[in-house]
Formats: structure tokens, C-alpha cells, sequence
């Protein structure tokens, strides 16, 4: 990273050089060959995918979830990565100030993450402590691409807003602040074609292509001119056909880079 350099600016130099949009997703799952096998299948899934990518995310909760050999495979993992390619840490983490100040401090300085998923509903105080990070980014979830984003994010409130809108203003608060690290949101790509208009102009992250059976075509519509990038986890790593993870990430990226055309 290049100082001074924002991390919006350093997404959109990434997806100007690869003319790619595509977050290739690290969600790792241990098969036959049990946990030990994982390592080698990150590396080949990274080395494989690297050139195509505008951004990874690996899913913190996959490693979690193989105990402390799976919280050292991040490590080892992030230590490996490309350094073109900005790395997107998904967290979704959410608590009081004084506890997100560890977890800032964790991914961006510890394992130095580019960026991470937040979950905004404790307010904006639970957010602020990733907001000091020259060069860093956040992703607040806003609409998610599940079916019980119409619980909450998508209720309307007695002004007329939904809920989705307080969470953008939170990004446009921090940014009207002059906050070291940018805010961009979650959008699913299965929700996003009514309410894009509503989202500021700033970085999406766009789960729902591919097994969630999200449509890129409102998406392109949009005509957004900000960084968004569009996540593809299950469609690379796990399609389940005989091309390699290189052969699948160019599909995709295919795909994309098409519906923007």
C-alpha cells in the first residue's frame, strides 16, 4: 500500500488494472483430507485466483470453526497473500467501543487485513474505533442477501427511510467527519434492485452471485462509479465440475465484466 493512499482508491487502481470486479471468497472447508489438508488448499485457491481478483475475503467464521490450527491458518494465509490484491476480512463483528478497539486493532494491525465486515446495529460509537486506520476500509452490513434481511434492515420507519438508510447515514456521517478509513456497505446482490438508489456512492461488497442465485443485470444498471465488487465463494471453490479454480475465477470475472459492459 502506498502512503496516503485511501483504500477506495487502492480498490478502484485494483479493478482498473485487472478490469476485474470479482472478490473471490476464502470460505475453506475441510473435506476428505481433514484440516491438514486446508493449507495447500488456500494456497492453490490464492495462487490460482490471485490475478483475477479486485479483492479476497475469506470468511473469518470457516477458520474459526477448525479451532486454533484454523486461527493459525489465517495468519499463515495473510502472511501469503499478493500485495496487489486488497484483502476483505469478513467479521460482521459488533460490540461496545473499548472491545472493537481490540478487534481494530487485530485486523488491521495484527494480521493486517485491508479491510472488514461490521455489523452497525449497536450505533455509530461501536464503529468508530475502525475509523482511525489511514489506508483501511469497512463494510457496514446494510441490505444482506438472506431472506430475514426483511426483519430489520428493510422495515420502513415512520419518516419514510428504512432501516438500511440509517446504516448508509452512519458511512456519510464518518465521511462528513474526514475519518481516516473509508465506509463502504453490504449490499446482496439478490436484494439490490430496489434499493440502490438509496445507497450512497461508496464501496459495496456484493454477496449473493452464484449459489445464493443473485442477478447482476440491476446491479450494472445502476451505473455506480464507486469500487463495488462482487463476491463468488461456493462458484470457485466448490463448484463441484472439473475445472481447475483458475478456470472458474476467469468464468466468473467473465460474467461480470460482461454485465458491466
Amino acid at each position: 500500500m502506498l502512503r496516503g493512499m485511501r483504500y477506495t482508491e487502492r480498490l478502484q487502481g485494483r479493478i482498473e488494472a485487472t478490469g476485474s470486479r470479482l472478490c473471490v471468497g476464502i470460505d475453506p472447508r475441510p473435506g476428505d483430507g481433514g484440516i491438514e489438508a486446508v493449507p495447500d488448499f488456500l494456497r492453490r485457491l490464492v495462487d490460482e485466483t490471485w490475478e483475477k481478483a479486485a479483492a479476497f475475503k475469506p470468511n473469518i467464521a470457516y477458520f474459526e470453526a477448525m479451532g486454533l490450527r484454523g486461527i493459525e491458518m489465517l495468519g499463515e494465509l495473510m502472511t501469503a497473500m499478493p500485495k496487489e490484491v486488497p484483502v476483505i476480512l469478513d467479521a460482521k463483528r459488533s460490540d461496545i467501543g473499548e472491545t472493537q478497539q481490540y478487534y481494530a486493532q487485530g485486523y488491521f494491525d495484527h494480521w493486517g487485513v485491508d479491510a472488514v465486515t461490521l455489523n452497525p446495529f449497536l450505533g455509530y460509537d461501536s464503529i468508530e474505533p475502525f475509523l482511525g486506520w489511514e489506508g483501511k476500509g469497512v463494510y457496514l452490513l446494510a441490505v444482506t442477501s438472506n431472506p430475514g434481511s426483511a426483519d430489520f434492515q428493510r422495515q420502513e420507519l415512520a419518516d419514510g427511510r428504512s432501516v438500511f438508510e440509517l446504516v448508509a447515514a452512519l458511512g456519510e456521517r464518518s465521511r462528513s467527519e474526514g475519518r481516516a478509513t473509508d465506509v463502504g456497505y453490504v449490499v446482496g446482490l439478490t436484494q439490490a434492485a430496489d434499493v440502490l438508489a438509496k445507497i450512497p456512492e461508496a464501496p459495496l461488497l456484493v454477496p449473493g452471485l452464484g449459489a445464493q442465485g443473485g442477478d447482476l443485470a440491476s446491479l450494472a444498471a445502476a451505473k455506480r462509479m464507486a469500487p463495488d465488487v462482487i463476491n463468488v465463494s461456493r462458484g470457485i471453490s466448490y463448484a463441484g465440475d472439473a475445472r481447475s479454480f483458475a478456470q472458474r475465477a476467469q468464468d466468473w470475472a467473465d460474467k461480470i465484466a460482461e454485465a458491466y459492459a
